[in-house]
Parts: C-alpha cells; sequence; structure tokens
C-alpha cells in the first residue's frame, strides 16, 4: 500500500467515525415509562440519526437517567441505534 492509499483510508476511517458520533438534540418529554426503560420525546432533527423532527419512543441505555426527568420538561439528549433499537445515551433538563 503506498503512502498516498493510506492517507486516503485514514481519512475515510476518521470521517465516518466522526460521522457516527451522537450529536446533542433538543426536545420535550411527552412520557416516561420506567418499567419498560422507554421515554418518548417530541425532538428536533437528530444529525447523526438522519432523523427529522418527530415524536416518537426511544428507550433508555440507563434506568438512571429518567431519575431526573418529568413529563413537560425541555431537554437537550443524544441518541444513537444500538442493536436496532433506537436508544437515549445521555439526556439533561433544560432550564428555560
Amino acid at each position: 500500500m503506498n503512502r498516498l492509499h493510506l492517507v486516503a483510508v485514514l481519512a475515510f476511517a476518521t470521517a465516518s467515525a466522526l460521522a457516527a458520533e451522537p450529536t446533542p438534540a433538543d426536545g420535550e418529554v411527552r412520557r416516561i415509562n420506567p418499567a419498560g426503560q422507554e421515554i418518548t420525546l417530541k425532538h428536533g432533527e437528530i444529525k447523526n440519526l438522519d432523523m427529522p423532527p418527530m415524536t416518537m419512543v426511544f428507550k433508555v441505555k440507563e434506568p438512571a437517567l429518567l431519575a431526573n426527568i418529568k413529563a413537560g420538561d425541555k431537554v437537550r439528549f443524544t441518541a444513537d441505534q444500538i442493536n436496532g433499537t433506537y436508544t437515549v445515551l445521555s439526556i439533561e433538563a433544560v432550564k428555560p
């Protein structure tokens, strides 16, 4: 493999890794289901998932993420697709 080819491969791998990085999104909590480890969010665009604004149910990575939020809260969160399931990785209430 020549040097130019190696640089091209590394640049592509870096760009792919950056594209997959979860990006913060804004939303509003509509419903919390602690028993099912689920949260319903009305959210804006989620760029890393190429997802337009909508309302949908997400799983949460850790049940503790649901402890400090409630229905009606404005939130900032990150999400990704894990094993085919849209999953919230982090979430925090945004103070008005």
